[in-house]
């Protein structure tokens, strides 16, 4: 793959995930110098084509509204090139298996190329944490959690697999906020039911509104889902606890059904079992791309890699399109779709002897500056690949910080996909709440269900 070496020894590259991932303090003195804050290399590339980063939007731009859609901060820029399956063999160095695999099914995929805008920005706060996290925060045994950290990504220095992705699991994507969106699981003729969203997120982890105090112990977030369209699935709902030490606190998670008005523990809700009004098109844990426990899989930090990734992706979530313009036969419609060059860490998840999943093989493409996974390429148990996926996401620069946009999740086999995350026709895309813990309780999952 003529990846990038790694700034590790070998003796580094063999560690399990049962070792301490604590950095140096020598080496932790590099975030901030010739690392950034988040332990992205400041640095552009020798090629020119990725820039330096010089503290990425934090500031909202003009137009922005708060709670509304986010304008565009690069309005003027146009495409420089555009890659198709009858170039792609010019780009093969910079794609991913899975994006070669889209490329080459449908003729109509194309993937259009932007200057790379290294837009990823944070409060000072997350990168003062993340820095004194380097030296304190641990690996639990196997590598299912972590301990030492309520604040900042945890790992800027990774040293094994599975740390890459408990920094995405934690990212910071701000406090206590409401989002909407549209999810559609589209044929293989481009037919679809809109399912709607109302998504309520309540941080501990990485909350700046909390005071340690106020943040439970151990606990990642309280996440709620309701359903809202189409009226034969509206009411349903779905509460989960998420932990960062999860051999201490497994997650939790319970669902409430309109038309029994029960509420009942949903332990199914974790790993290879369905996502809600999915169709089958993707697992529960590959919501964010990647999402819940990791102790299924061995988790190896293959290096870094330049990758045409998803990125700055306004113009796919703009209030200017609808639902209808996005959704095409076999994918997204290319035209409103971002791509750009940036420096990605590649880690490789295959499947633990003696557990199952319905993927043997997971490889994920995590932004360098964000944590944030773009895509993954993910095997079925031949070692054939089977589903693509990619997340759109932008710099929402009022948090500030990363966060998703349209995710899709692409059936290679099937010829179908899942669009999830579209906030085109809403009135209102990130909005920050007020909520307190009981409001995430089992007890007041009936009472929502019947607003």
């Amino acid at each position: 793959m003529n990846l990038k070496p790694l700034l590790l020894s070998a003796a580094m590259m063999a560690l399990s995930a049962n070792a301490l991932a604590a950095v140096s303090g020598a080496d932790a003195a590099r975030l901030g110098a010739d690392l950034t804050p988040m332990g992205a290399e400041k640095a552009g590339n020798a090629a020119g084509t990725i820039p330096a980063w010089t503290g990425g939007i934090t500031t909202p731009v003009a137009g922005f509204k708060a709670g509304g859609h986010y304008p565009d901060p690069f309005p003027s820029e146009k495409a420089k090139f555009e890659i198709t399956g009858a170039n792609m063999a010019q780009y093969a160095a910079n794609l991913t298996p899975g994006q070669q695999a889209l490329l080459k099914k449908y003729p109509t995929w194309k993937m259009k190329v932007y200057p790379t805008q290294r837009s990823a920005g944070y409060p000072k706060a997350i990168y003062d944490a993340t820095k004194a996290n380097a030296t304190r925060v641990n690996l639990v045994s196997g590598g299912n959690g972590f301990t030492g950290a309520s604040v900042g990504v945890p790992f800027p220095i990774p040293k094994t697999g599975v740390e890459p992705i408990w920094n995405h699991i934690v990212a910071y994507r701000g406090d206590t906020f409401d989002v909407n969106t549209t999810q559609v699981a589209v044929t293989r003729e481009g037919d679809y039911t809109p399912v709607r969203f109302e998504y309520s997120y309540d941080f501990h982890y990485n909350n700046l509104k909390k005071s340690e105090a106020q943040r439970e112990k151990n606990k990642v977030t309280n996440f709620m889902q309701t359903v809202t369209a189409p009226a034969r699935l509206a009411g349903q709902i779905l509460l989960v606890h998420e932990y960062a030490d999860q051999i201490a606190n497994p997650r939790s998670a319970w669902t409430y059904n309109p038309g029994q008005r029960r509420v009942r523990l949903a332990p199914n809700v974790a790993y290879d079992n369905p996502g809600v009004a999915a169709d089958g098109l993707r697992t529960n844990d590959d919501f964010t791309l990647f999402n819940g426990a990791t102790d299924r899989y061995d988790w190896k930090l293959v290096g870094k890699k330049e990758i045409y990734v998803p990125y700055n992706s306004y113009r796919l979530n703009s209030a200017k399109l609808k639902v209808a313009d996005l959704v095409r036969p076999g994918h997204i419609n290319p035209e409103h779709a971002r791509y750009e060059l940036h420096r990605v860490w590649v880690v490789d998840a295959t499947l633990k002897s003696g557990t199952s999943h319905i993927y043997q093989r997971r490889t994920f493409y995590i932004d360098e500056d964000s944590w944030n996974i773009l895509a993954v390429d993910k095997y079925d148990a031949r070692g054939q690949l089977w589903r693509v996926a990619e997340q759109h996401s932008q710099q929402f620069y009022d948090i500030p910080g990363i966060g998703p946009g349209v995710e899709v999740h692409h059936d290679l086999q099937s010829g179908r996909f899942l669009a999830m995350g579209m906030t085109n026709e809403e009135s209102t895309v990130y909005v920050r709440t007020n909520r307190s813990a009981s409001d995430f309780s089992p007890s007041s999952l009936r009472g929502a269900g019947t607003r």
